[in-house]
Order: C-alpha cells, then structure tokens, then sequence
C-alpha cells in the first residue's frame, strides 16, 4: 500500500551503545537548553501572530519567519529526542536552529508557496482538535502532585511516550540496552506530535494523517534535503550545502535522486 507523502519530516536514529546510568541526569543536563527554548517559544507564539495576519491577507507564509519557526521545532525534537521524549542518543544536543547532520535527530518542513487564506482562521483551533486529543494521549502534561488534607499522592500524567521512555530508561538501567520496538512506537508518536505542531503552527495546508508511521526513518514523507537556515550566524534563509554528491547541494541531490 502506497503513503501520501507529507510535507513534515521528523526523523531519529538510535545511537547505541546508550550509557546505562546518563539518563538518570539529563533532566539537569538539558536546563540550559529548556531555558533557551522558553524564550524561544514566545518569539515562535509571536511570530505565529504575525504569520496568522500574513497568510490571512496574502496567502504567504513569510519565509524568514517560516525557517526561524522550523527552527525552533527542530531545537525542541533534538533536545526531546535527547532526554525524556525519546532517550535516542547520549549527544548534547547543539545549541542551533540549523540542521545539523551528524547529530541523530532531524526535522524538516518543506516551504509552502501558497497557503488557504481561509484554512487560516479555523485549522489551527477547530479542525485540529481530533488532533490534539490523540497528541494530548501521547504527551500527556506531565507528572502531577495531588494532595489532600489526609494524604498526598503523585499521578502520572506524563501521556504514552513518557510512560514507555520509563520503561526503556529501567530496561537500560539493567541490560544496557534500549528495547528497539518502544523506540519505534516512541518516535512514531512523537512524529505524530510534530506534524499536528507544524500544521496548528500554519506551516502546512495539508492535513495530517491520522497514521503511527514507526521507524527512525519517516516512511510517511518525501526526502525533502532542504536545510532551512544558512551557516553563518544572526540570519535566517534557505540555504544549500554541499555534500559528498560531487559538490552539488543537499537539495539539488534530494531532486536528482527523486528523478532517479
């Protein structure tokens, strides 16, 4: 059976050996990061605003808004696919909205030339409840603490992906391994999370399949082979770079290979 490309593409390697105690520090570990993205995600929820009114009145996405958005959502997946929201890889993840390469996890949203100035007004709320009711099942909001005058609990709260990242964080305490089926399920749902982001963040017209595609490699998209902001610091753009392929850029070898 064939897959509807999607124009959202999130992928994670599992790079083992994984250390058997790292895990049990990352939540320290990851705080410098965790307080770059809170400033990071205003300026996303600000520029969300901004693209809300200029897609509502033109029917574009600006594009510098667009790569610094995509960026913050590639950050927040290295830095979940670091610690709690996958545990895939022991590598500090790297303080960019770049694409990195060499590091094990990736997410790319191919650039929309045109988007539906009506689609706009409704899709980011009301079509994309189903949505969220699933995401909301996945994620899930965390641990929480209830108490009472006679007694105190805790509640797991924390949704699917975090329960099953205990596990594989218990099984890898003892075995030293990462069960690699929870792995996939893991990043299958978080997959799911990102493209619902990508389509409330108004990035995609297209709407997201209700479809756990589980793996490292997204199998439910395209190889899209465009990194979306430049090398040099304190810009924001596409840009091409070069590869192995003789030179050509990472995009121009992604279309000769889909020609292929």
């Amino acid at each position: 059976m064939s897959v509807v490309a999607y124009p959202v593409r999130v992928d994670g390697t599992l790079e083992e050996p994984l250390s058997r105690w790292l895990w049990l520090v990352k939540w320290l570990l990851a705080i410098p990061h965790l307080l770059v993205l809170f400033l990071l995600w205003i300026a996303f929820a600000v520029l969300s605003v901004v693209a809300f009114f200029a897609i509502l009145f033109t029917g574009h996405y600006p594009r510098r808004i667009f790569d610094f958005n995509v960026g913050v959502l590639r950050w927040w997946w290295r830095v979940q696919f670091y610690a709690y929201g996958a545990l895939g890889t022991d590598r500090y993840p790297p303080f960019t909205l770049r694409d990195v390469p060499s590091y094990p996890a990736h997410l790319e949203v191919k650039y929309p030339e045109h988007l539906s100035r009506g689609l706009v007004l409704v899709k980011w709320w009301l079509l994309a409840i189903p949505h969220y009711l699933v995401v909301g099942f996945f994620v899930g909001a965390g641990t929480s603490y209830a108490s009472r005058a006679d007694d105190r609990a805790w509640g797991w709260s924390g949704g699917l992906v975090g329960l099953l990242v205990v596990v594989a964080a218990v099984v890898l305490l003892f075995t030293g391994r990462y069960p690699r089926p929870v792995f996939d399920l893991v990043l299958g749902m978080n997959r799911w999370a990102l493209r619902v982001a990508a389509y409330a963040g108004l990035m995609v017209d297209q709407y997201p399949p209700f479809r756990l595609d589980l793996g490292g490699d997204d199998p439910g998209t395209t190889e899209l082979h465009e990194p979306l902001l430049p090398a040099g610091p304190g810009t924001f753009g596409p840009a091409s770079t070069t590869d192995a392929t003789g030179g050509m850029s990472t995009t121009e070898a992604g279309e000769q290979r889909d020609r292929s």
